[in-house]
């Protein structure tokens, strides 16, 4: 299903023998769009210290419980790499962290996870080997970066980034929420798929549809359920095909 991130931080965490804090933050990479690592706050147990948990180790999440179960031991978690979860986090600290876990690496492959599109089909999958080039590559940052990003179309200006909506079976980030400037007062939902660059240094992100589609798109409230008749109602609008019939 799809949840707004900012309704997921916050989710307490528990470890296979304990509650090992809550979610923070979340980081993606900017390639594939995926929610790469959850943020967790340690709290008490590792004051001042926050983790990295991948998608991989999630076993279950309740959305009515506020809830994500990892199959990890808070042993595990403490003993993993330390990284800073505020600055950009480059192949070689991830091809660590999954060298710790026993996790194959994500990139490489044509799947969001790898070969498939699924985190868990990366658990004990064997480590590829990176060149140098590739491992000082930074492609994972917080999504709360992005927030307030201008969005340019084909022709012109439509707004700004307001959150993200995240699948939680493959943890792509699905769709950008923009807060429109070609209506006031209205969010829309603009998918992942169709943004042809980010630019950090401008902090802008470009899409490729045009301006007066957010016209006829379909108001996005945060109390929506976001079925498939709803889907389509945003991809007729900018006049694209589903992701769900194409290949």
């Amino acid at each position: 299903m799809l949840h707004n991130e900012k309704y997921i931080e916050g989710y307490s965490i528990h470890a296979t023998d304990d509650e090992l804090g809550q979610v923070d933050a979340f980081l993606f990479d900017d390639e594939k769009w995926a929610v790469r690592y959850l943020v967790a706050d340690t709290r008490k147990w590792l004051p001042g210290r926050k983790v990295l948990l991948s998608p991989i180790s999630i076993e279950n999440i309740s959305h009515q419980a506020d809830h994500i179960s990892v199959g990890l031991t808070k042993e595990q978690v403490k003993d993993s790499p330390d990284i800073d979860t505020e600055q950009p986090v480059s192949r070689a600290q991830e091809a660590r962290m999954n060298q710790f876990f026993g996790w194959g690496n994500y990139w490489g492959e044509p799947g969001i996870w790898g070969p498939g599109f699924y985190p868990s089909e990366l658990v004990q999958q064997e480590i590829q080997e990176m060149t140098e080039e590739e491992a000082e590559e930074y492609h994972v940052r917080k999504t709360s970066e992005v927030i307030g990003y201008r969005v340019s179309t084909y022709n012109g200006e439509a707004g700004e980034v307001d959150s993200f909506l995240i699948d939680d079976e493959t943890w792509k980030v699905r769709y950008v929420v923009i807060r429109s400037e070609v209506e006031e007062d209205k969010k829309v939902l603009v998918s992942t798929d169709w943004i042809t660059d980010m630019d950090w240094a401008d902090k802008s992100l470009h899409i490729s549809v045009e301006k007066e589609s957010f016209v006829k798109a379909p108001a996005y409230h945060p109390d929506l359920t976001i079925n498939r008749d709803y889907e389509e109602t945003i991809y007729k609008a900018f006049k694209k095909s589903p992701y769900w019939m194409e290949g």
